[in-house]
C-alpha cells in the first residue's frame, strides 16, 4: 500500500472527458470548445473536489497532445498571489510562441480567488495584451472574489457538488480495483462525510485501506475530524430537557476526547436540529441561532463560550422561552 495520500487522487483522476462525473453540461460545452482547437478564457467556479483542475488538465491534453507540458503553465494563486507573479512568470510565459499546431499556450491559475486585487488588476491587462498567444483558465471556490473585469473576459462555468450516485460510482470503482471490502453502510458513511467532495472520499478510502482491507463505518469515523451525530443528539436532548450542566459536560467530552473543532460541532448541530422531535418553527429559530454563533466563531470569538451560549438557547427553547 502506498504511503502518500496523494497517490490515489492522481491514480483515479479522470483522464478523458467522458470519465468526469457530475458535471455533464459543463463537460459537453468545454469538450466542444476543445475540439474546435480554439478556447476562450475560462473561469471554473465551484466547491472543492468537484473536478475543476481535472477538467482544465483534460482540456490542455486534448489541445496539445504530446506537447501539452511545453504549452501549459500551472500556478497556485494561493501560494503565488502577488502582483510580481503576474508581471514576471505569467507575462514571460504568455509572450512566447506555442509549440505545435495550436497558436496559443494555456495558463492555469488554480485558486484564483486568492489573488490580491492588485494582481487581478494587472492580470486583466495581461489577458487582453496576450490573447493571441495565450489563454487563461482559472479556478476558484468563490467567483464573487474575482473582479468583474476579469469575469467579463471569461466564459464562466459553475460547478456543483457531486450527487450521491456519482460519488458512489467512483467509490465502487476504487473498491473493485484495489480489492477492498466495503458494504453499503460504509459507502453511505463515506458519502456523508465527503459532502460532495470526491477528492476527500478518495483520500479517506486510501487512509482507511492503509489500516485494513475491510473498510467499516467505524473505521471511517476514526479518520474524520467530526462529531458523531448520536453524540451531538445526546447533547441537544440534554439541553432541550433543561439539563444545561449535563449538556455542557457532554459537549466538552465530545470536543476534547475526539479533538473536534468548534466549527465542526456547529455543522453537526445544524444537521441534527432537523432530526429533533420539536416543532418545525422552533427548528428554524434554532437554526438561525446556530448561524449567529457560527458567524461569531469565524470572526474570532471563543469557541467554548459561544457553544455554551448556543446550548443555553436550546435550554430556553425547551422551556418555551424561545418560540
Amino acid at each position: 500500500m502506498e504511503d502518500s495520500t496523494t497517490i490515489w487522487t492522481e491514480k483515479y483522476r479522470p483522464k478523458k472527458f467522458d470519465e468526469v462525473v457530475g458535471q455533464n453540461e459543463i463537460v459537453k460545452r468545454v469538450q466542444n470548445l476543445a475540439k474546435s482547437m480554439n478556447i476562450p478564457h475560462m473561469l471554473f467556479a465551484g466547491p472543492a473536489g468537484t473536478g475543476k483542475s481535472t477538467l482544465a488538465l483534460i482540456v490542455v491534453k486534448e489541445l496539445f497532445g504530446v506537447h501539452w507540458k511545453e504549452n501549459y503553465l500551472e500556478l497556485n494563486a494561493s501560494d503565488e498571489r502577488g502582483i510580481d507573479v503576474v508581471r514576471q512568470k505569467v507575462k514571460d510565459f504568455a509572450r512566447t510562441k506555442a509549440i505545435g499546431n495550436v497558436p496559443f499556450k494555456v495558463i492555469f491559475l488554480d485558486e484564483a480567488d486568492a489573488l490580491t486585487k492588485e494582481a487581478q488588476q494587472a492580470l486583466r491587462r495581461t489577458m487582453e495584451n496576450f490573447t493571441s498567444t495565450c489563454r487563461f483558465v482559472m479556478s476558484c471556490n468563490y467567483s464573487s472574489k474575482i473582479i468583474d473585469p476579469i469575469q467579463s473576459r471569461c466564459v464562466v462555468f459553475r460547478f456543483k457538488l457531486l450527487e450521491k450516485k456519482e460519488i458512489e460510482k467512483r467509490i465502487r470503482v476504487i473498491i473493485e480495483k484495489e480489492k477492498l471490502q466495503a458494504d453499503d453502510k460504509t459507502i453511505e458513511k463515506l458519502y456523508e462525510v465527503s459532502e460532495g467532495d470526491c477528492r476527500r472520499v478518495i483520500n479517506l478510502l486510501q487512509a482507511s485501506a492503509s489500516i485494513s482491507q475491510n473498510i467499516t463505518p467505524e473505521l471511517v469515523s476514526t479518520l474524520i475530524s467530526g462529531a458523531e451525530p448520536a453524540e451531538i443528539k445526546i447533547v441537544l436532548e440534554y439541553s432541550l430537557s433543561g439539563d444545561f450542566l449535563k449538556a455542557k459536560e457532554k459537549l466538552l467530552d465530545v470536543m476534547l476526547k475526539e479533538s473536534v473543532s468548534g466549527t465542526d460541532v456547529i455543522k453537526s448541530i445544524q444537521k441534527e436540529i432537523w432530526n429533533l422531535q420539536i416543532d418545525d418553527e422552533l427548528k428554524v429559530r434554532l437554526t438561525e441561532k446556530t448561524g449567529e454563533v457560527e458567524f461569531r466563531m469565524v470572526e474570532g470569538s471563543d469557541e467554548f463560550i459561544q457553544l455554551e451560549a448556543l446550548l443555553a438557547s436550546f435550554v430556553l427553547a425547551g422551556r418555551g422561552v424561545i418560540k
